[in-house]
């Protein structure tokens, strides 16, 4: 819907990127009654949909749906083939499309939000011009907000001598690859690198990761690294900390890469999953004072700041405040809703915790890693509570002597810790590691953002049998000091 006397190129807001984070601003605008525009320069529904969480579960799956039917004695009998990787790449394929964004322009065209497909870019406050894809130009003007969710891109290192020649893969090139490395090198101990390991190791790669640090997944409670490498291991994926990668050099279909050691390891294919930089580097920001190529600082309200005026924001990765397509679907629901309230002459509610502000991007990241067994967190690690200053008492237990966990697999093993904010009795930080904990993650979420007292959350009783009775051995464990 455009404006009714200011020209088809005026509207009330202009989002620039259409993957989740921009959708989910465009749908709040929208149903606020204000014109919106979403400039596009490649797929409708973004790096999630095509590149990122959609197709990498859709790998990670099949062999998390194998491995939890042999872990159980009576049903292992049966599940003894291989996985059949063609199928696992067609069911893949399937959902993310095959690539195309037609269901997803229909959906977005549906909220009654205009479609503009090219590169967009700031042209001076509140203006932004798009490059279209016939080589044209076209200027777009906003009445009350420019939201930029640009996203972010993977970042190769500077400075690896045959790299480029090397062709590595980076985490676009991971979950849309048609066909299995025989083997397979994983740059980076991060969320990416130790799915994709699962992934490809299970579709029948000889993986190994090479990973500069002393461990895996370092943004999470030190044991949940420990015990996905243990899991990475048992499955066949060679796991080396310590090392440094100096020089890639392929010939034909082989890659060397040489290591600090002096070691050479020949493969396929590489991954490099070792860091990720913002898509704002051909923005214009310049053009309103900022600086092209980085992350926009912004409130809590996600309005980018530096800039004069209440016209500005940034959503999703391109902030920099928690690099995962919830958080950033989050920011776009909050933030959305903040830009209607100031078009509309509202009050703007920025309260901790208020209706127009990104709180939990602070307090309550949940995160779920899809590895075998399962990493999930929300909140702060013991160290991060600590350092923030917090009197905290950490409380850790073992899954497996749940008795919903020992139905769930022969052999359960996992472990669950939560983070006490002594001063306040609430739970600031909550971890589990184990086989299928990811759907335990979302009652933690509630408890931290809640911030439930544990005095309540003794009245939260757990059915039985389920491996959610953590909850209550873990209150026990708390009660008895241990």
């Amino acid at each position: 819907m455009t404006d009714d006397g200011n020209g088809p190129d005026t509207f009330d807001v202009i989002v620039l990127g259409g993957g989740p984070t921009g959708e989910n601003v465009a749908d709040r605008t929208r149903a606020a009654g204000l014109t919106t525009a979403v400039v596009e320069s490649e797929l409708v529904g973004g790096e999630c949909s095509y590149w990122a969480c959609m197709p990498s579960k859709a790998l990670l799956r099949p062999p998390a749906a194998l491995g939890a039917a042999r872990a159980v004695a009576g049903s292992r009998e049966a599940a003894t083939g291989a996985l059949d990787a063609p199928a696992v790449l067609a069911r893949r394929d399937s959902f993310v499309a095959h690539w195309k964004d037609d269901g997803q322009v229909a959906w977005l065209e549906g909220t009654g939000a205009v479609l503009v497909r090219g590169e967009g870019r700031l042209d001076g406050p509140r203006r932004v011009a798009v490059r279209t894809p016939d080589g044209g130009e076209r200027l777009l003007t906003a009445r009350h907000a420019v939201a930029v969710c640009t996203g972010s891109r993977a970042v190769l290192p500077a400075g690896v001598p045959g790299l480029a020649e090397a062709r590595p893969w980076t985490s676009r090139d991971a979950t849309s690859a048609k066909t299995v490395p025989r083997r397979l090198a994983v740059v980076g101990g991060g969320v990416v690198g130790v799915e994709m390991a699962t992934a490809w190791q299970a579709l029948g790669s000889r993986v190994t990761m090479l990973v500069r640090g002393a461990g895996l997944l370092p943004r999470m409670e030190p044991f949940a690294g420990e015990l996905v490498g243990a899991g990475l291991a048992a499955a066949g994926v060679v796991v080396r900390t310590g090392v440094t990668v100096t020089e890639l050099h392929r010939v034909n279909g082989t890659v060397t890469v040489r290591l600090d050691s002096g070691e050479g390891l020949e493969v396929e294919e590489v991954l490099y999953a070792t860091g990720r930089a913002p898509r704002t580097d051909a923005l214009g920001l310049a053009s309103v004072g900022l600086t092209d190529g980085s992350w926009l600082e912004v409130d809590d309200s996600c309005l980018v700041r530096g800039v004069d005026g209440e016209w500005l924001y940034a959503m999703g990765d391109v902030n920099h405040r928690a690099l995962l397509t919830h958080q950033g679907k989050y920011q776009g629901r909050m933030a959305g809703a903040a830009i209607a309230a100031r078009a509309l002459g509202r009050p703007v509610d920025t309260a901790r915790w208020g209706a127009h502000v990104a709180t939990a991007d602070h307090a309550a990241v949940p995160q779920v890693v899809f590895t075998d067994p399962e990493a999930v967190s929300v909140g702060l690690t013991a160290t991060a509570a600590e350092r923030a200053g917090l009197r905290v008492r950490v409380v850790d237990y073992e899954i497996g002597q749940v008795a919903g966990a020992s139905l769930q697999a022969d052999g359960y093993q996992g472990r669950a810790r939560m983070v006490v904010d002594e001063d306040r009795g609430c739970l600031v930080g909550v971890t589990f590691v184990g086989p299928g904990i990811g759907e335990l993650l979302h009652s933690a979420t509630v408890a931290v953002v809640g911030e439930v007292p544990l005095d309540r959350l003794w009245h939260a009783v757990p059915s039985y049998p389920t491996v959610s009775e953590v909850w209550l051995r873990l209150l026990e464990a708390y009660r008895d000091g241990k």
